[in-house]
């Protein structure tokens, strides 16, 4: 699996799970449930919540730390409403909120497409994953002519300005007989649904070496990725070993599938009681422990260097990025930073530093929310990119082999 048939793959959260199960099972880990019991030995395993969060482990015979690599699944898009279809003027148009914090204007005058997951009665409830993968809406901006200060900043407002184009007839095929359709389901057995407007635009490769990616869900998809397959590529002997993907990180992670929820300590919990291993274990595991926390960090850009730090401007393909900040938005201390930068070195990497000015305050990320759960050393990093939080993002196209290789040596 490449970056960008990952990319390509995985319109929302529901659908980067799906397929990161795929591969965790295409190298022989064993799917746990949550409702079950926990039997666990020596082996590989992945439990899902949601279909939106995963952790995914490896025992080995003797082990007294825990390594963890943490990431999140969604980024931000228009979530579609409950009745979404609005009539009017001749035209059909959906109905949509903002989903996490986003870039307004580029959504305007891209193909849109819609993907997510159903629930339908079918004797019991089940779950439909839902990927129309091609264009079949579209948020039209409205023409100079008709608006002469489009270009002096407008504001959008999201309730006007945002809604999808969906039909030019109001007679036409309905919005949920359509997704009834892609997910082969009579449209009266829906009973529920967690869908979305994304950007329908494909991953692209490009620049005069070849050396940019621009893609939908970089942020933080990219991340995910290079985890995973450095997860994958590491021995994973010496410790337990935890690749675990949030979900809900851009609306805050305060969901029982967030970096903010119970998963990761009811998950380790559940390990250390299914081997016979006391609290005490536990907790002295998880402080000879370490976790990094992966989510994709600011590059300086080529046209706005100036809201770059004075110092601390990380280049694209230049490395993987050390994020600190001084109020603790980022985990990063002097010891998770030497413990990183030792990782690097044994990998024959460089990394870079970021860091926010000082007059702008920057975001957050999942690595601090998650710690008020599980309490381990922990250093934020990430892969440096361009417009953060578009529906189009740009990043270089070999930072996230840098970070694979990072983190096969953390679990070598």
């Amino acid at each position: 699996m490449t970056l960008s048939n990952f990319l390509s793959q995985s319109p929302t959260e529901y659908q980067a799970v799906s397929s990161i199960k795929k591969e965790l099972s295409a190298h022989g880990f064993k799917e746990l449930h949550e409702e079950n019991v926990f039997s666990l030995k020596k082996g590989d395993y992945f439990v899902s919540r949601n279909d939106s969060a995963l952790i995914a482990f490896t025992l080995p015979e003797e082990f007294d730390k825990i390594r963890i690599i943490a990431s999140h699944s969604d980024s931000p898009y228009f979530k579609i409403k409950e009745n979404p279809e609005i009539k009017s003027n001749g035209y059909v148009k959906l109905n949509v909120e903002k989903y996490g914090g986003m870039l307004e204007n580029p959504w305007l005058d891209r193909p849109l497409s819609i993907a997510g997951r159903i629930f339908t009665d079918e004797g019991s409830i089940k779950m439909h994953l839902v990927d129309l993968d091609r264009p079949v809406c579209l948020i039209p901006s409205l023409a100079i002519h008709m608006d002469r200060d489009a270009n002096n900043g407008k504001k959008l407002n999201p309730q006007n300005d945002l809604l999808p184009l969906y039909s030019c007839s109001e007679d036409g095929k309905s919005f949920l007989s359509l997704v009834a359709d892609n997910a082969g389901v009579e449209e009266d057995s829906i009973l529920g649904f967690d869908l979305y407007c994304v950007n329908y635009e494909k991953p692209v490769i490009w620049g005069s070496n070849m050396e940019f990616i621009s893609s939908p869900r970089l942020d933080d998809l990219q991340s995910v990725y290079g985890s995973l397959v450095g997860f994958l590529n590491g021995k994973r002997s010496q410790a337990l070993s935890v690749f675990a993907v949030f979900s809900n990180e851009e609306v805050g992670s305060s969901t029982r599938q967030g970096a903010a929820s119970t998963f990761l300590q009811d998950t380790l919990k559940r390990i250390y009681l299914s081997l016979g291993k006391t609290f005490e274990d536990y907790t002295r595991d998880l402080a000879r422990g370490f976790m990094i926390s992966a989510d994709n960090a600011h590059a300086i850009h080529p046209n706005v260097p100036e809201k770059a730090d004075p110092v601390n401007r990380p280049l694209i393909n230049h490395g993987v990025v050390m994020k600190f900040s001084g109020n603790q938005k980022y985990c990063t201390d002097g010891y998770s930073a030497a413990v990183f930068r030792k990782l690097a070195k044994e990998a024959g990497k460089e990394i870079q530093v970021f860091t926010n000015r000082s007059d702008i305050p920057g975001g957050s990320t999942l690595g601090n929310l998650s710690n008020n759960q599980v309490a381990i050393p922990t250093v934020d990093i990430g892969l440096p990119m361009l417009a953060m939080h578009s529906p189009y993002e740009t990043a270089g196209s070999k930072d996230s082999d840098d970070l694979a290789e990072i983190v096969s040596v953390f679990f070598k």
